[in-house]
């Protein structure tokens, strides 16, 4: 599976390929059923990796890359702030841990919008999104 704990460079890029032809065939699918606008689909994990090898993977971090895809989505572009590779770089807290720059819940509020849920409703929703500077990163038309 996905949790690479060890054999990280002999199995994340199979991993990667196979992920990426499924999506291909997904969205392609949804194109076809002219349903695109009406689709979208996201990866989401609980946790990430470090980015420090533990010999022959890498453990639990803290932040995490996703994917996400539809016709509904302003795509393209890579949205949040990407971390700076450094021991020294204050993101760095230690053993390839990188504190992350956008919650998890600025992407969540963007996609329940998408959903329908209103402004009003997301904190209900979504109480700690008071907490980030912007609750829509603008990844959805």
């Amino acid at each position: 599976g996905f949790d690479t704990h060890d054999g990280l460079m002999e199995d994340h890029p199979g991993l990667m390929a196979r992920l990426d032809e499924a999506m291909l065939a997904f969205y392609q699918a949804t194109l076809e059923l002219g349903v695109a606008n009406q689709v979208t689909t996201f990866t989401a994990s609980d946790f990430g990796r470090t980015l420090a090898s533990n010999g022959d993977g890498t453990d639990h971090g803290w932040g995490g890359h996703h994917f996400i895809m539809g016709g509904a989505v302003n795509g393209r572009k890579f949205y949040g702030t990407a971390p700076t590779v450094s021991i020294t770089d204050d993101e760095q807290v230690g053993q390839g841990r990188l504190l992350p720059t956008t919650s998890v819940d600025q992407f969540a509020a963007t996609l329940a919008r998408w959903f329908g849920v209103s402004n009003t409703e997301l904190p209900g929703v979504l109480p700690n999104l008071g907490n980030f500077a912007t609750s829509n990163l603008g990844f959805m038309v």
